[in-house]
C-alpha cells in the first residue's frame, strides 16, 4: 500500500495521491452503446432481444416474465435464505418509512398561500446487474423506497442467465418488494427499453441502479436525452476510505478494507491512520487475510493501486475525508463519533469498529446505492426522496396580489420584461380592492 504524510505533502502532491484513476473512456463502447440505444428506440422488442443474443449469448422467449414464475421463484427459494432476506427487507423498511417527506404550507397572512407537495414519479425502471452471483440486496435497496416513496409502476430489469432466466433470488426479491413488472434483459439494452419504452416495457421517469461500464454509459445517454429518462446519479468504481488510530483493532480494517478491494479490480481502498504503527499493523493483516479470499486476484489488483495517509490528528483526517469524499467511510478511531458529526462529504458513514461496510450493503437498514468517484460532495445516496419531486403551489386573493404587485412590477421593469408587468397591472387594474380605494 502506497504510503503518503499528508503533513508533510505539499497541495500538488496531495491531490495526486488522492486523484482516482480515469475512468476508462473507450469510444467503441460510447459508440456501440449510442448504436444500441439507437436501435431500441426505433425497432423496440426486436431490438432488445436481438442485442441480448448477441452481446449474452442467449435469446430469451419472452422480454416479460410472468407472475407465476415470480411467485414460483419465492416459494421455492432456500427457507434460510427467504428468513434473512425478509429480515433485511423489514430494517430497510423501517428506515425508509421516516424519509417520506411532507408537505409544506405557509400562509402570509395577506391574501397569498403557498405550498410546497411532494409527488411520487409515475414510472421508474430499476436494473439489477448480473456478475459472478446475483444481487438481490439491490433489488431490496431500489424497490423498498420507490414503494414508500409511492411510485404506481415499478419496472426491474436483470441479465437472464444462460439458461434464459433471471435467478430465483433476484425474482424472490421483487416479490418480496412488491415490484410491479419484470423483464429479462441486461446491459445497454435494457436501459434503453427503460428509457424510451417498447412494445412491452413502459417507459421510466427515472432509471436506478448499479451496472458495469455500457450499463453506466447507457444511462449517461438517455439522461442526456429529452425523450429518455433521467438517472440516479452519476457512476464508478466502488471505493471505502478506512479512518484508524492506534487504538483501531487492525484485523476489522483490514478486513473491511478487503471487502471493498474483492468488489472489482478498479475499486479504490484508502487507509487514513493517525498512528504509523496502526498503519503498519493493518498492512500486516491485509497480508493474512488475503490468502484465504476466493477472489484474492481481484482483491489484489484493487490493491495495488490503494493509498495509506499518515495524518497528525483528526483534524487532517478530515481534510483528507472531504478532499476525497468517499462512497464509504469507516471510522474507527477513538474518537469516531465526535469526527463523524464533522463529516460533509461521504455517501455514507459507518461509526465505530462494529459498523461494517458489509452490514451497510445488506441488512443494516441505509442503502447502498451511493455516489462514486467525488460525486458524494454534491450527490446523495438514495433514499426515499429520490423517487419522488416537489411541485410547488401558489394562490392569491386580489388582496394577495396587491400586497406584492409593486415590488413585482418594479423588479419586471428592472429586467426589461414589460410583458410580466402588465400581467400583473391588468389584474390590478380591475381588482376589487382597487376600486374600493377609489
Amino acid at each position: 500500500m502506497k504510503r503518503l504524510s499528508w503533513s508533510e505533502a505539499g497541495a500538488a502532491e496531495r491531490r495526486a495521491a488522492l486523484r482516482r484513476p480515469a475512468l476508462s473512456e473507450v469510444p467503441e463502447r460510447a459508440a456501440r452503446v449510442a448504436a444500441i440505444m439507437d436501435c431500441v428506440r426505433r425497432e423496440g422488442d426486436a431490438a432488445v432481444l436481438r442485442w441480448t443474443e448477441e452481446l449474452d449469448g442467449v435469446k430469451p422467449e419472452s422480454l416479460e416474465v410472468s407472475r407465476e414464475d415470480i411467485d414460483r421463484a419465492w416459494s421455492g427459494l432456500d427457507a434460510a435464505l427467504r428468513a434473512v432476506m425478509t429480515v433485511a427487507a423489514e430494517r430497510i423498511s423501517k428506515f425508509h418509512e421516516l424519509q417520506k417527506p411532507l408537505e409544506i404550507r405557509l400562509d402570509f397572512g395577506d391574501g397569498t398561500v403557498l405550498r410546497r407537495k411532494p409527488v411520487a414519479l409515475s414510472s421508474v425502471g430499476l436494473y439489477a446487474p448480473a456478475g459472478s452471483a446475483p444481487l438481490p440486496s439491490t433489488v431490496l435497496m431500489t424497490a423498498i423506497p420507490a414503494a414508500i416513496a409511492g411510485c404506481p409502476l415499478k419496472s426491474l430489469a436483470a441479465p437472464p442467465g444462460p439458461d434464459g432466466k433471471i435467478a430465483s433470488a433476484i425474482l424472490a426479491a421483487a416479490r418480496l418488494c412488491g415490484i410491479d413488472r419484470v423483464f429479462r434483459m441486461g446491459g445497454a439494452q435494457a436501459i434503453a427499453a427503460m428509457a424510451y419504452g417498447t412494445e412491452t416495457v413502459p417507459k421510466a421517469d427515472k432509471i436506478f441502479g448499479p451496472g458495469n461500464a455500457w450499463v453506466a454509459e447507457a444511462k449517461r445517454l438517455a439522461a442526456q436525452d429529452p425523450g429518455g429518462a433521467a438517472a440516479d446519479m452519476p457512476a464508478g468504481p466502488s471505493e471505502v476510505m478506512v479512518v484508524v488510530d492506534a487504538e483501531s483493532d487492525p484485523e476489522f480494517a483490514a478486513a473491511d478494507l478487503l471487502s471493498q478491494a474483492e468488489h472489482g479490480a478498479d475499486s479504490q481502498a484508502v487507509l487514513v491512520a493517525l498512528d504509523a504503527g496502526a498503519a503498519g499493523a493493518v498492512d500486516e493483516a491485509v497480508l493474512r487475510q488475503i490468502e484465504g479470499l476466493p477472489r484474492r486476484k481481484i482483491a489484489e489488483r484493487a490493491l495495488s493501486k490503494s493509498l495509506c495517509v499518515l495524518v497528525d490528528d483528526e483534524d487532517a483526517a478530515l481534510e483528507v475525508i472531504e478532499a476525497y469524499a468517499p462512497e464509504h467511510l469507516l471510522l474507527q478511531s477513538s474518537g469516531a463519533r465526535a469526527l463523524s458529526e464533522r463529516v460533509r462529504s461521504a455517501g455514507s458513514v459507518f461509526v465505530g469498529p462494529y459498523s461494517p461496510e458489509a452490514a451497510g450493503d445488506y441488512c443494516a437498514g441505509t442503502n447502498h446505492v451511493l455516489p462514486t468517484y467525488g460525486a458524494a460532495r454534491s450527490f446523495s445516496g438514495l433514499g426515499v426522496e429520490s423517487f419522488m419531486r416537489w411541485i410547488s403551489f401558489q394562490e392569491s386573493t386580489p388582496a394577495g396580489l396587491e400586497a406584492i404587485a409593486d415590488p413585482t412590477e418594479v423588479l419586471a421593469s428592472c429586467e426589461g420584461l414589460e410583458g410580466h408587468r402588465r400581467a400583473v397591472a391588468i389584474r390590478r387594474a380591475s381588482s376589487p380592492v382597487r376600486k374600493a380605494r377609489r
